[in-house]
């Protein structure tokens, strides 16, 4: 009888609903931008059988350290009382794979011509922030750095149906590797010559 057990499966539904208000309920998004991302549910080997435990995984992605080490928190406060308010007990391992990526503004804003020498002026636009992770900001704990896409879409595709990335139709215009390679080159020369002594 199902009343006579603890169903990890309904316990990790109302877990996975519980951690989606910690971002609209719980964080201040005026601030910065947050997400929580359950990509990964596991339990059961059987549609009649309820399971023994069940297993979860996902991303947590923000612009900023000290928010990240908040939500991190109500995570681990979310997942234990709702499992306990079930009868069950959750494990909760929060890994911290990457920094915050950012860019250092005066860096950024010393190096916008030399994109734009390599791109065309038109071609260089800013953007807002973006919740990707990127290993890339490891080196920026280190020194200051500045992080920038080269579009590769393709001419003939619209936006809204091209395939987005890691997944497996993805495509691009090679033609942009000329327009990368010309703007790493512009942003080491132009660095050299700027911090020349």
């Amino acid at each position: 009888a199902p009343w006579m057990g603890v169903d990890p499966i309904v316990v990790s539904a109302q877990i996975i609903n519980g951690l989606q208000t910690i971002i609209s309920r719980q964080t201040e998004l005026t601030k910065e931008a947050a997400v929580i991302t359950v990509g990964r549910m596991q339990a059961g080997i059987r549609e009649n059988i309820i399971p023994e435990e069940a297993f979860m995984a996902g991303t947590i992605r923000t612009l900023d350290e000290a928010m990240q080490d908040n939500i991190h928190e109500k995570i681990r406060l979310t997942a234990t009382k709702i499992a306990e308010s079930a009868g069950a007990t959750a494990e909760v391992t929060i890994e911290k794979k990457t920094p915050v990526t950012f860019n250092d503004p005066a860096l950024t804003e010393k190096m916008v011509a030399s994109l734009r020498k390599a791109a065309g002026p038109e071609n260089v636009i800013r953007i807002n922030a973006v919740t990707g992770a990127e290993d890339f900001a490891f080196y920026q704990k280190k020194v200051p750095g500045f992080f920038f896409f080269v579009g590769a879409m393709p001419p003939d595709q619209e936006m809204s149906r091209v395939p987005a990335h890691h997944t497996p139709d993805f495509m691009i215009d090679e033609r942009a590797f000329f327009t990368g390679i010309k703007a790493m080159l512009n942003v080491t020369v132009d660095y050299m010559f700027m911090t020349a002594r």
